[in-house]
């Protein structure tokens, strides 16, 4: 071998371990897990929104049947489904596997439950890229549900064993939320002045995106029984816009209303994510496969992460995953375009991204869950859809969807729009 041809090899060398971060993500290769299809459908005010007579498996069903038609995809190619879900009776292995029927996917395609609280739906999409990473499938799809209408409640309390109630740390993970974060937001000396700020800014944010449409792309419209309280009669309508979202909401508006978990606290029911009901549904391959199958490529999903914290501390959980996410990624906070970070309650997403040094402008630029809500199993799926489009819309490439998780956990994915 030359050393010309050496001193040639070792130039190349030098610029290929240089090329990382940004530069590096957006490269194209065959073996990429890409996205086809992206979408949800409206999400539904808890207990009397248009989804509060639906059941959650035919959320899912007209998500499953609104992915076939958008993306054209055979459904004979399918061969694994993951719903997230949080409330389900059983888990919702039974109610998804019919449901997947019920959309028109063969019985050859396989369907499973799983169950991480509040990023439910994100796992479900991450499982089912680690199987087309590994080969195990070649076609998947990630998807969330959640009908807090019927299943959220008393009834849904966990029972403790005495040995759980014994261990400090393993009965924390039963402190009711809105308690825990309360807690929180005084130890971390988070004022009720920045949670209405934020809180009001989602709302604002949200409206705005709705009146100006930009919400149409990735809802899909579902026609639903529904009993008017007033009336009583059953009608049917077509349930196509988040109907959570409020006008006139101002940190000044907010700033009336009574907290909701101590005399003197910070929370309330307007700074906090609203009680809803929805689903989503994301269609992934490799590059490879997609180019095979003329399917439109509108993203790309690069990495994970999944940490714990401590119980009592579980909004910190994005604060503790983004990073991680990010360094598996090769990039820094610069490097992304969108942040979207479930707002499970204002306090703890004004401290996360205070602490990331995160531009707030650079935060759920369409408003979250404060706005229009969060389906526990969901959100994690149906940010997906509202990220990938926004993106688009925006002409920019990188984001970041991310959550705190229940029980003291977090979760963070990196993703490029296409």
């Amino acid at each position: 071998m030359s050393q010309s041809y050496q001193r040639l090899m070792q130039v190349a060398s030098q610029i290929t371990s240089k090329k990382s971060g940004s530069a590096a993500l957006l490269e194209k290769n065959p073996g990429d897990i890409v996205v086809t299809c992206a979408l949800r459908t409206a999400i539904t005010k808890g207990g009397k929104g248009g989804f509060k007579d639906t059941a959650g498996a035919d959320l899912l069903v007209g998500a499953f049947k609104a992915l076939i038609e958008r993306s054209k995809i055979d459904p004979s190619v399918v061969e694994d489904i993951a719903v997230g879900c949080v409330l389900a009776p059983g888990g919702g292995a039974t109610e998804f596997r019919a449901a997947a029927l019920a959309a028109s996917f063969p019985e050859t395609a396989a369907v499973k439950a799983l169950n991480r609280q509040c990023s439910s739906g994100l796992q479900a999409i991450v499982d089912i890229a680690n199987a087309l990473k590994a080969g195990v499938i070649d076609v998947g799809i990630g998807a969330g549900v959640e009908s807090m209408s019927s299943q959220y409640g008393p009834g849904a309390v966990t029972e403790f064993s005495d040995l759980l109630d014994n261990h400090m740390e393993a009965a924390n993970c039963k402190v009711p939320m809105g308690v825990l974060s309360e807690n929180m937001a005084k130890d971390l000396g988070v004022t009720r002045k920045e949670q209405d700020a934020f809180a009001a800014s989602s709302y604002q944010k949200a409206i705005k995106a709705q009146e100006a449409g930009l919400f149409d792309e990735e809802i899909a419209p579902l026609t639903v029984k529904f009993t008017d309280p007033k009336t009583e009669e059953e009608k049917t309508i077509t349930v196509k816009a988040d109907d959570g979202v409020r006008a006139g909401i101002t940190p000044e508006s907010l700033a009336k209303i009574r907290p909701a978990f101590a005399a003197d606290g910070s929370i309330h029911a307007g700074n906090s994510s609203q009680i809803s009901d929805g689903a989503a549904a994301v269609l992934l391959m490799k590059r490879s496969t997609a180019e095979r199958l003329g399917q439109k490529i509108i993203g790309k999903y690069v990495t994970a992460s999944i940490v714990g914290v401590k119980p009592l501390l579980m909004g910190q959980g994005p604060w503790k995953a983004i990073p991680v996410a990010l360094e598996k990624a090769g990039i820094t906070k610069e490097d992304v375009d969108i942040y979207e970070i479930n707002e499970a309650f204002a306090s703890q997403a004004v401290w996360c991204s205070k602490e990331l040094g995160l531009p707030f402008e650079k935060i759920n630029p369409k408003g979250g869950a404060i706005a229009f809500g969060h389906p526990l199993g969901c959100t994690g799926s149906r940010q997906v859809s509202t990220l990938l489009t926004e993106l688009k819309r925006t002409d920019k490439k990188i984001g970041v969807t991310s959550m705190c998780v229940g029980t003291g956990m977090g979760m963070a994915a990196v993703w490029v729009a296409e």
